[in-house]
């Protein structure tokens, strides 16, 4: 892992921690594949196109230091113009660490989808370790015709440490109308009842898989529990979510990952 340094105007905020954004443009090349004519990180966050033999362009974000720490404040972008596709996804788990500022570490996502155009988001988890405090917020604007495939999991403390504290919040427009919109924060000094029988019933891993597709306006699976640890609901609209709650992340991926072959065959 690179050292942690701060150079440049781009990244320093000095003693208030690092601000840095990650970009990605995907767009359709007019011949069945996708080009990516934005395509830049910043700091913690390196973007790397890997290899891929379909149409979709693939993406993978490399974390280059450690981090975010507190005070830091981290950004990625992504955006899927007409008739591209797109997958992302990640070289390693993201940490939330304690830094040296007693200040809130932020990490943003700011995804976007137009018409005809795909996104399957597929990070690996974020794990928040003790005394870190991290708030993550993702917004996502999809067009009407836009197909999305969304995972986000959360681990909550390394093996045999309590969590730091760690607020999500997720909130998706489709067709610039509300599809989804939903917080949880757990950890000390979250409010009560984070760890109680109606959330996470004391359980360390929670994760979520949100797949949007145009043919779910017309049919869309129904309520299903899928397994010992994970649930289907169908949204008011083209949409489904599948939530996760387990001990630990490898049995949280295990069922998202399950739900996600399940609803690409039923999709054939």
């Amino acid at each position: 892992m690179a050292q942690r340094t701060v150079t440049g105007a781009p990244l320093g905020t000095g003693g208030a921690g690092i601000r840095a954004t990650a970009r990605v443009e995907a767009r359709s090349d007019g011949r069945g594949r996708t080009s990516l004519p934005v395509l830049d990180g910043e700091g913690p966050l390196a973007l790397r196109r890997t290899r891929s033999t379909g149409p979709a362009a693939h993406v993978t974000l490399v974390g280059a230091m450690s981090g975010p720490l507190g005070g830091d404040h981290l950004t990625v972008e992504a955006a899927v113009r007409p008739g591209a596709a797109l997958h992302v996804g990640s070289a390693a788990a993201t940490i939330a660490l304690p830094g040296q500022q007693e200040s809130r570490a932020r990490y943003d996502v700011r995804l976007t989808v137009d018409d005809g155009a795909e996104l399957r988001w597929l990070p690996e988890q974020l794990i928040s370790v003790c005394d870190s405090d991290l708030r993550v917020t993702t917004r996502i604007d999809l067009a009407a015709g836009a197909r999305l495939v969304f995972r986000e999991e959360q681990a909550l403390g390394r093996t045999g440490e309590p969590p730091g504290r760690l607020a999500s919040r997720l909130t998706v427009h489709r067709a610039g109308r509300p599809l989804l919109d939903q917080e949880l924060s757990c950890g000390p000094g979250a409010p009560g009842g984070w760890d109680g029988p109606a959330v996470l019933a004391g359980h360390r891993a929670v994760g979520q898989l949100l797949l949007v597709r145009p043919e779910f306006e017309q049919a869309k699976p129904q309520p299903a529990l899928l397994g010992e640890w994970a649930a289907l609901t169908p949204l008011a609209g083209a949409a489904v979510l599948v939530t996760a709650v387990a001990p630990d992340a490898l049995l949280v991926r295990k069922a998202l990952d399950e739900a996600l072959l399940r609803l690409d065959r039923e999709a054939v």
